[in-house]
């Protein structure tokens, strides 16, 4: 047996090699030259660098060096879930309050049913049948004329200041006042202006206000003029006072006279805050006349304008000192009026003045 196997290795040997030299299922490799260099059993391959070792991982995908080795590599996992995927959060990421219905918007909740018949079979004002209708009539008209028809009464001190300019001193007046409700008042308006040589010109005025809307007013009444002149007419007056948009209080007014004659009046004045207790206030007046009135010294047209700028500060705010500048000049035929009268249709003057209120 010992000499049977002794036989068959060096047979065995000689099969295995044979078969590893067979290279008859590749494909022929082409025959190189005798100068040739003899071929790299490793041509193909990429090799690291000589002066690396061989990686004994090459070829495999490590990660970051920093890293350990995660445990599900290969493995595909999801994207975290949020908690919350698929709900409908009702509009809690945005500002505002979830638009959910309310008891004015009640889509998709069940009415409610209405009132039985029972609940409006008593009296109008259930206090009358514990009180008596007399005694609650009373009260009601005491609550309403307390919290909704209040009577008040105000003065208001526009303009009293004194002026100098032209190598002229002069002074102006311009106050009114009112009594009565939201709705309904008496107004009453005067202006005035002179020197202090005794010469004055100005007006009353006495007035029936009715409010048309939340800014505006409707006012009719009387206009009686008094100075120095023999011509002192009495008017009928015909105006619209309120707060015009960007806060320009504005007071327009028609007048006419017992003579036929026809007038009318525009003032406009804005106050522009610049600290909580200072304030510019520009102001604009213009007149005009339907006709000549040469008795007045009026002609026809727009006969007057003025503007200024008056820079008041609050002491309290019913009391304001103010000092300012003030420019007027009168129009057309009336400057040719004031020129045969020997006066200057233009002035320009410094103001210092109070305005107040109580």
């Amino acid at each position: 047996m010992i000499r049977m196997m002794t036989a068959l290795v060096p047979l065995m040997l000689a099969a295995g090699a044979a078969a590893a030299q067979d290279h008859s299922h590749h494909p022929a490799v082409p025959q190189q030259s005798a100068q040739a260099p003899a071929a790299d059993p490793h041509a193909g391959h990429a090799m690291p660098p000589l002066a690396q070792s061989a990686d004994p991982h090459a070829g495999h995908d490590m990660g970051a060096p920093s890293q350990a080795a995660d445990p599900h590599a290969g493995h595909t996992m999801p994207a975290q879930g949020d908690p919350h995927a698929g709900h409908d959060m009702g509009g809690h990421a945005a500002s505002g309050p979830p638009d959910v219905p309310t008891s004015a918007d009640d889509a998709g909740r069940p009415r409610q049913p209405p009132l039985p018949p029972a609940a409006l079979s008593g009296p109008a004002h259930a206090a009358d049948a514990i009180w008596g209708a007399d005694r609650m009539t009373g009260a009601r008209e005491g609550l309403r004329r307390e919290n909704g028809d209040v009577r008040a009464t105000a003065v208001i001190v526009d303009r009293l200041e004194v002026g100098f300019g032209d190598g002229e001193e002069s002074w102006t007046w311009d106050v009114a006042g009112w009594t009565g409700g939201d709705i309904n008042r008496l107004w009453w308006k005067s202006e005035a202006e002179g020197d202090f040589d005794g010469e004055i010109e100005g007006e009353v005025q006495a007035l029936y206000s009715r409010a048309i809307s939340p800014f505006w007013d409707v006012q009719a009444g009387v206009r009686q003029d008094f100075g120095e002149s023999d011509e002192n007419p009495t008017h009928l007056v015909l105006g619209l006072q309120g707060l015009a948009p960007y806060w320009w209080e504005v007071d327009a007014a028609a007048f006419v006279s017992s003579e036929g004659d026809l007038t009318a009046r525009v003032e406009a004045e804005y106050d522009q805050r610049i600290t909580q207790k200072l304030i510019l206030q520009p102001r604009v007046e213009v007149e005009a006349s339907a006709a000549d009135i040469p008795e007045l010294g009026l002609g026809s047209g727009l006969t007057h304008i003025e503007a200024g700028l008056r820079l008041r500060y609050e002491i309290a705010k019913e009391f304001a000192p103010y000092v300012g500048i003030e420019w007027s000049r009168e129009l057309g035929d009336t400057a040719d009026f004031t020129r045969a009268a020997g006066g200057e249709p233009e002035h320009t003057r410094f103001v210092i003045g109070l305005k107040a209120w109580f």
